[in-house]
């Protein structure tokens, strides 16, 4: 009696050990909430076609800005829309802005600068860290317009993909390519 009692303690005290590394882990709850940011991102000039004379702006104040490279986000682990354009500021500081960002909440989000191909489905899900990848820090929300600064340190040639990566499961939720 005293053995299956003890027994029943042990597996109580695992169970409940295992939920809770579970909850932990893939915080369910995340995929029924939501962190939106609304940051005030800089107005910025669209780079012209060859040929062209000036950046056009893309509102009607002169532009704090100017496009290097842009693109819209593919989907992959998680449904994700929005657009990332790179850009220099007037004072030459460099930053990547997320605007109209829709994706899934979830554990440990971060933003990377890569030099992975966007790849769709599957195939894309697990690439940004099989290279060269650069953190610009934890994704401040997942709905929303977000600003992340470039630290001047870090080489853009080659850099050719944004991913809202996954670091506790080594996933992309999205990825947008830079052109």
């Amino acid at each position: 009696m005293l053995r299956r009692r003890w027994l029943l303690s042990v597996l109580a005290v695992v169970v409940v050990t295992g939920l809770g590394v579970g909850l932990y882990l893939f915080q369910p709850w995340r995929l029924v909430t939501d962190r939106e940011v609304r940051e005030a991102l800089p107005t910025v000039a669209e780079p012209q076609p060859t040929g062209s004379a000036e950046p056009r702006p893309t509102a009607s104040a002169p532009p704090a800005a100017v496009v290097l490279a842009a693109g819209d986000f593919v989907s992959h682990e998680h449904d994700t829309t929005g657009r990332v354009q790179l850009v220099r500021l007037a004072d030459g500081r460099r930053q990547l802005l997320v605007r109209g960002l829709d994706t899934s909440d979830g554990p440990d989000l971060r933003v990377w600068l890569t030099d992975r191909e966007v790849l769709p489905g599957r195939a894309g899900w697990h690439v940004f860290d099989d290279g060269r990848w650069v953190e610009l820090g934890q994704l401040k929300g997942n709905i929303g317009d977000q600003a992340y600064d470039i630290p001047a340190s870090v080489d853009l040639d080659g850099l050719r993909s944004v991913s809202i990566w996954c670091k506790r499961f080594a996933v992309s939720f999205g990825a947008a390519p830079l052109a």
